[in-house]
């Protein structure tokens, strides 16, 4: 038996390490890797299942090609050679009447970048398509991180049990971090108190010591409202603000009309509750000197204000000088500290032009967009790759309508006959983990890792790289890019010259397995921002050479009860659709074990909403809105506040009772910043099916 060094795949900011054993061929267990820091030697339920998902009897292991209806699910097996002749012929057919009307689709159905951006946007620039603005999951928070911190940067998630006040901001890590919870749960012992802010008393909520429950979409103007008591009661660090940060005066001038009175009751929580968290992070900071820590997660910028709620988040650690102790600071994503080699991955000089860009959140309304001078060609092809856009994409009825339209030629490269996969022309049977060489970063700690393949690919599947090489190969493309392998491809993924990479090798990677990044554990106790002024910057010059505000603010949702009165007199509840436990987005929906405790799909909500509506626990109901309507099954809880309820997701619509999810009724209206979606700025009404 031999044991090889691997990486999880998936949108996860843990990135663990695994360890696969391997007996005549096969893979026999998947391990966490114990030397790991992050790791730990634990893995989340759902990786643990992950010869599961790999062996699975429905798994895609030949090419297939549509001999029913689109979305019907009839396909029937074809070889390579016919798929590659058929896509290359249908692609430069429509290549040479325009390349923009060719799309790519795809996002994080794999984290690891040969697997991922490598060799297919190498094939996309080549070929002159339209680009795809991936924004579906983090893109408002990243901008406002970016604007105030100049790139994904934050405290070393490995310091984190060493904050005296750990606050949980809109992140359930029980679900989505099982191992930042670890560190969580060992920051309580060292006597840390844990305080969960986020509209739905979540698993990890229950267990903190407090729970805010404020309004969906609030979160800014409770951060403003932090600000505004600090400043009044001079809980502040001046010193750092005088030297690492930039538009104190501006933010303060700001902060003035976020009084308690006025936050209160914009969250929707008491004035004592807003006064007593300002004390207590005031106190333990500026009286006690002690490490205040806030992890953030993507939720809560998933409203019309989402980019700046990251900001005002963002802004509050500088006031603090919590960056300057180790376990102090925020943390949303430490993405930033990777020295990404993006244009050797990328060859953006195959160019021929500048493409359009079309935003992956509004797919629904791009697939059904006539040619006009704004738009420009009308989408003629889509190749989905990482991606389940007929499950994840908001509103998800046009997203299907879409994908339906028979003059659209659709290739999806897939383990599984998933939502989307049921509307392609062409499905090609892609390699898991288990068979492909990979490399990745993360976003939740600062390890780098390198991923080995420990089994031969099952049947005739390829691992994406290999498919797009194909493709180039078929379509002619001469460049010495698409001849290069897998491990040179990862070779190029870092600029290995890079400070953050000192003593780290491609080989030294290869034969660990996992290497911590050169950085310092207490990153800007000097200040040094990567920001234009090397400062945290409240007032950011970036956004105001942009011509935006360029201080943080409270921007109301586009659907609240307090926003949007007349359109809550039809659809009263707010609606957020956060992960359910035994899933990662649309990934591991069809393992059965996974599914056992959860077999369809549920609507959490409170006790005087159900009574209103006459809906008891186990009631079937409809939740809709004028977007659309989808079922689930009623769980009457006072987790949720009045007014909210909460459909965990994303269920495969294809394993649902009535062949939709919640996606139905969420919006394609994007964020403040970075053109992200507004999943949770959701109004719905709720009745007995």
């Amino acid at each position: 038996m031999s044991i090889i060094h691997a990486a999880c795949p998936h949108d996860c900011p843990d990135t663990c390490s695994m360890l696969i054993s391997v007996e005549k061929g096969r893979a026999v267990k998947v391990e966490g890797n114990p030397d790991h820091p992050p790791t730990a030697g634990v893995l989340c339920t759902k990786v643990a299942r992950y010869l599961e998902r790999t062996y699975h009897p429905e798994r895609l292991v030949t090419p297939l090609k549509r001999i029913g209806a689109k979305g019907s699910g009839q396909f029937t097996p074809i070889s390579w050679d016919e798929a590659l002749t058929t896509i290359a012929s249908r692609l430069q057919t429509i290549a040479a009447r325009d390349p923009e009307a060719i799309l790519p689709y795809s996002y994080g159905g794999t984290m690891g970048f040969v697997q991922s951006e490598g060799m297919a946007a190498r094939f996309f620039n080549k070929l002159g398509a339209s680009q795809l603005d991936r924004t579906i999951c983090a893109a408002a928070g990243g901008a406002g991180l970016k604007a105030t911190y100049g790139l994904g940067v934050g405290l070393d998630g490995d310091t984190i049990d060493q904050a005296k006040v750990l606050i949980l901001w809109g992140i359930n890590p029980i679900t989505s971090s099982i191992h930042f919870w670890r560190k969580a749960q060992a920051a309580k012992r060292n006597g840390s108190i844990l305080i969960a802010i986020d509209p739905y008393r979540s698993l990890s909520a229950e267990k903190c010591d407090q729970h805010i429950a404020l309004n969906v979409g609030t979160d800014a103007a409770l951060a403003l409202g932090l600000v505004h008591i600090w400043i009044r009661d001079d809980l502040l660090d001046h010193e750092y603000i005088q030297n690492h940060t930039l538009g104190f005066k501006e933010l303060s001038e700001r902060a003035q009309r976020f009084t308690p009175d006025y936050v209160a009751q914009t969250c929707g929580i008491s004035v004592e509750t807003l006064e007593n968290l300002a004390a207590l992070i005031g106190h333990t900071a500026i009286i006690d000197q002690q490490p205040i820590a806030i992890r953030a997660s993507y939720g809560l910028q998933r409203v019309r204000g989402g980019g700046n709620t990251m900001r005002a988040l963002a802004c509050l650690p500088s006031l603090l000088g919590a960056w300057k102790h180790q376990g102090g600071g925020l943390l949303l994503s430490s993405s930033g500290f990777f020295p990404v080699n993006k244009a050797a991955l990328e060859h953006p000089e195959l160019l021929p032009n500048t493409p359009r860009t079309i935003n992956m959140s509004t797919i629904g309304d791009a697939l059904l967009h006539e040619t006009t001078p704004e738009f420009g060609p009308k989408i003629e092809a889509v190749i989905v790759y990482n991606s389940n856009p007929v499950a994840i994409a908001p509103e998800g009825g046009k997203v299907a309508q879409g994908f339906a339209r028979e003059d659209l030629f659709t290739v999806v490269l897939e383990h599984f006959m998933t939502d989307t996969a049921k509307y392609a022309d062409i499905v090609l049977p892609a390699t898991t983990q288990l068979e492909h060489v990979d490399i990745h970063k993360s976003y939740g700690h600062q390890y780098v890792l390198f991923n080995h393949p420990t089994i031969q690919p099952l049947g005739e599947c390829k691992p994406n790289s290999e498919i797009f090489r194909l493709l180039a190969k078929q379509m002619d493309f001469s460049e010495a890019c698409f001849h290069e392998d897998d491990e040179t491809i990862a070779s190029q993924a870092f600029d290995w010259s890079h400070p953050h990479m000192q003593g780290i090798s491609f080989e030294s990677l290869k034969a660990q397995g996992w290497q911590r990044l050169n950085t310092d554990s207490i990153p800007f106790a000097q200040g040094q921002f990567p920001t234009a002024s090397g400062k945290c910057e409240f007032l950011s010059s970036t956004l105001a050479a942009q011509g935006l505000d360029p201080l943080p603010d409270f921007i109301p949702p586009y659907e609240s009860v307090a926003s949007n009165p007349e359109l809550a007199a039809r659809y009263p509840l707010a609606m957020i659709s956060p992960p359910e436990r035994h899933f990662l987005n649309s990934t591991f929906v069809n393992i059965e074990s996974l599914r056992k405790t959860t077999p369809e799909p549920t609507l959490e909500i409170h006790p005087i909403d159900a009574a209103a509506r006459g809906i008891s626990t186990g009631s079937l109901v409809a939740i809709f809105n004028d977007r659309g309507n989808f079922q689930a099954k009623a769980v009457i809880t006072d987790k949720v506040r009045a007014g909210l309820v909460v459909a965990p997701s994303t269920w495969w619509k294809g394993m649902s009772r009535d062949g939709k999810n919640c996606n139905e009724v969420t919006s394609q209206a994007l964020t403040d910043l970075g053109n992200g979606p507004t999943f949770y700025d959701c109004l719905v009404e709720v009745k007995v099916a």
